[in-house]
């Protein structure tokens, strides 16, 4: 547990973030990382708001793979957040290949099918939405595809929302650390900064869940 818990504080300090991230493949690993965070089960525990933060630090020093600072930026983005949106369209399929089975389940204390009818409905209403809005919540990111997946959501409408949503991720936290990052007083307060993004992302989610008001059920 030791362990575990100092590897995270690593993964909050922005030098060794981007030291780790250079020694294995550089930002290529980034992409692989955010690949995995948004569309394998496995991948929920991966830090993508502070990897891309850092990403745009690494950007705004580096001179690969081209010279000009500026192609360097749109290219990483893009190719980052292509690495989102397949991820996305992996945890979508795979929603969708065990939608039957999940289905067939038999309710219990944990799953109930009026769940996945209710998650059915919402997608329905605000599917659009809730893929743009979970690439900004961690944890969430992970999962929302693979629901997408499993009440049947729209292949067109999942994929054009998830294109969207990926590139305004990727975009808004690496330029957040491409134009801030080599500022002194960021730098040594970089756990500060991620736990405020977290705080900000899940705050609303998290009230909403525990304090919204729930609709009285019907009487049989």
């Amino acid at each position: 547990m030791t362990n575990l818990i100092d590897f995270l504080k690593e993964l909050m300090n922005a030098d060794k973030l981007a030291a780790l991230v250079t020694a294995y493949g550089g930002l290529y690993l980034v992409a692989l990382i955010i690949f995995a965070e948004t569309g394998l089960f496995v991948g929920f525990f991966l830090p993508g708001d502070s990897l891309l933060f850092v990403t745009g630090l690494m950007i705004a020093n580096s001179h690969a793979p081209f010279d000009n600072n500026f192609l360097n930026l749109i290219y990483w983005i893009t190719i980052i957040s292509l690495a989102g949106v397949i991820g996305n369209m992996v945890g979508y399929w795979f929603g969708k290949k065990a939608g039957p089975l999940i289905y067939e389940r038999k309710d219990t204390w944990l799953f109930k099918k009026k769940h996945i009818r209710d998650a059915h409905d919402f997608y329905d209403k605000k599917g659009g939405v809730a893929i743009i809005l979970a690439r900004f919540l961690p944890i969430v990111r992970t999962f929302a595809p693979i629901v997408a997946g499993v009440v049947d959501m729209d292949r067109k409408k999942f994929f054009s929302f998830n294109l969207i949503g990926s590139f305004l991720w990727v975009t808004s936290m690496t330029l957040s650390g491409y134009f801030l990052g080599t500022n002194i007083w960021v730098k040594h307060n970089f756990e500060k900064i991620v736990i405020g993004l977290i705080i900000v992302t899940t705050g609303p989610v998290l009230f909403k869940m525990f304090f919204g008001k729930k609709k009285p059920e019907a009487q049989l």
